[in-house]
């Protein structure tokens, strides 16, 4: 009997395979970190055989610790860090270069070349992006550039792209797939068609060979060839957000979720017609079941949020774990003044600022590392208040109906009641976390158990989420419009670094 589904789950820190049960349980789960490689200021890479070899072994493991079989399986799902770029050779496998990840910045003065006289928003009609170091697009031509042979060995049809989805789906299957959620991030894809364009490929420079089949978010792609899974099917993809989304049961038109890992992301389903935001949010394919059509959603995408904690663990030694960051910021009554801006990537959505690099304002003597810690803890919270904001203003500027009333929260920081209370003092809305906190590979195993009749429907998903645990505002308004606006002067300070 078919009494599981499992995901993998490959993350920008680490890559995991968790287990579900029909009810959304956790059975089994298992974990492995890799390296974060950064050859130089604002290059960010991981290796894609460390990471390949890191998800074979947590696939093995938590076969181990939920005690079944790959015949217990219904099928296997994959969610994955989105925008993180891969080339590898058609028949050997081998990676031409590391992969770049999603946070790099190396790409800064192509995408201007690439905008030209029209900017940022050259593409924006049809892709839904703007113009960023942040799409893969944009990694796959630096790489083509850059890479020796690699354009020519391209344009003779013996490289592949993908993004991370598309190289463990080749690694479990030989197939060379992606979905629509991680299409819709390379700026290679037109949102309404859900194919790639072929004439932006052409801007480009990239040769339409390389790139992977888009098929929808849950269908069978291919069963398993090899390894402790073989013969199971993979019948889910969808990029991390779109997939924490999903298992959040975000299923209709203005709901949202908030995800808090190494970088913030607020997704807002919009329905089944693309909205193209006026105020620096980006409109993305949210998922597509089988042959339905695609619902859309606007999307708010932060850099840095959890890794900051990770800098102030790594690089600054002010902690010397990330749970430490809660007691120490606690010790304190507020911030003292300071105002931590994260802008190590510049500034993502809704600002949109890849000149911008990260400040600390508002220092005096009286400032310890517990301010700091909480100043660091606050700044998620800021920053989720402008996507929030710019959503408010999209959704009244287009005459939608999608307040935010709640905001379902998910992600390792949701652990963090401090940042959860600010969270919700600063948005002025309750923030409600779910019983089961891995939604992002919960998304991809709704996605896998759908497809082959594990779930027979969405209202099965919207049965098994439940609240663990809801914050309500507790802060005066005054202090919140004080707070909100030392921090916008703050982030300006950010503007014209680099």
């Amino acid at each position: 009997m078919r009494r599981y589904v499992a995901a993998i789950d490959q993350g920008t820190t680490s890559s995991r395979c968790i287990v579900f049960d029909r009810q959304g349980r956790i059975v089994g789960t298992a974990q492995r970190e890799h390296r974060q490689i950064f050859p130089k200021p604002g290059w960010v890479e991981h290796d894609p055989v460390e990471v390949w070899r890191n998800t074979e072994w947590v696939l093995g493991a938590a076969l181990g610790t939920s005690g079944c079989s790959a015949g217990d399986l219904a099928a296997i799902g994959i969610t994955n860090q989105r925008e993180t770029t891969v080339v590898w050779d058609r028949t050997t496998g081998e990676p031409v270069y590391n992969a770049i990840v999603w946070q790099d910045t190396r790409t800064d003065q192509l995408c201007a070349e690439l905008g030209g006289e029209q900017g940022p928003s050259r593409y924006a009609d049809r892709t839904g992006l703007p113009l960023s170091t942040y799409f893969a697009g944009p990694k796959l031509r630096w790489i083509l550039d850059n890479v020796d042979g690699a354009r020519d060995r391209a344009q003779a049809g013996d490289l592949c792209f993908g993004t991370m989805d598309t190289w463990v789906l080749w690694n479990l299957t030989g197939e060379h797939r992606t979905d629509v959620t991680n299409a819709s991030r390379t700026m290679l894809m037109d949102l309404r068609t859900l194919q790639w364009d072929s004439r932006i490929c052409a801007e480009f420079d990239v040769p339409m060979s390389m790139l992977p089949e888009i098929r929808s978010s849950s269908e069978v792609y291919a069963e398993i060839t090899a390894g402790p899974f073989a013969g199971a099917p993979v019948a889910g993809i969808l990029g991390d957000q779109q997939a924490a989304t999903f298992g959040q049961a975000c299923l209709s038109p203005g709901e949202a979720k908030n995800t808090y890992g190494t970088g913030n992301f607020m997704l807002l389903n919009t329905g089944t017609t693309p909205v193209f935001s006026k105020h620096g949010l980006l409109t993305t394919a949210c998922y597509q079941i089988g042959d339905t059509p695609a619902v859309y959603a606007l999307e708010g995408s932060i850099a840095v949020t959890g890794s900051l904690v990770q800098w102030l663990r790594d690089n600054l030694g002010i902690i010397s774990s990330a749970a430490e960051v809660e007691p120490l910021a606690r010790s304190v009554a507020d911030n003292g003044g300071a105002y931590f801006v994260p802008a190590f990537s510049g500034l993502f959505a809704p600002r949109w600022r890849p000149d911008a690099r990260g400040v600390i304002a508002g220092l005096t003597r009286f400032v310890t590392k517990a301010h700091l810690a909480r100043a660091a803890l606050e700044s998620t919270a800021f920053q989720t208040r402008e996507v929030v904001d710019a959503m408010r203003a999209d959704a009244t500027a287009q005459h939608l109906d999608l307040e935010l009333t709640t905001l379902k929260v998910d992600g390792g920081m949701t652990g963090n009641d401090l940042l959860m209370q600010f969270q919700a003092d600063i948005l002025d809305v309750p923030v409600v976390r779910p019983v089961v906190r891995e939604t992002t590979a919960l998304g991809a195993a709704y996605a896998a158990g759908l497809a082959v009749g594990y779930w027979s429907s969405l209202d099965d998903l919207r049965a098994n989420w439940a609240a663990d645990h809801t914050w309500t505002p507790d802060m005066l308004e005054d202090e919140r419009t004080q707070r909100y606006s030392e921090w916008n002067k703050a982030v300006e300070r950010t503007y014209n670094w680099s």
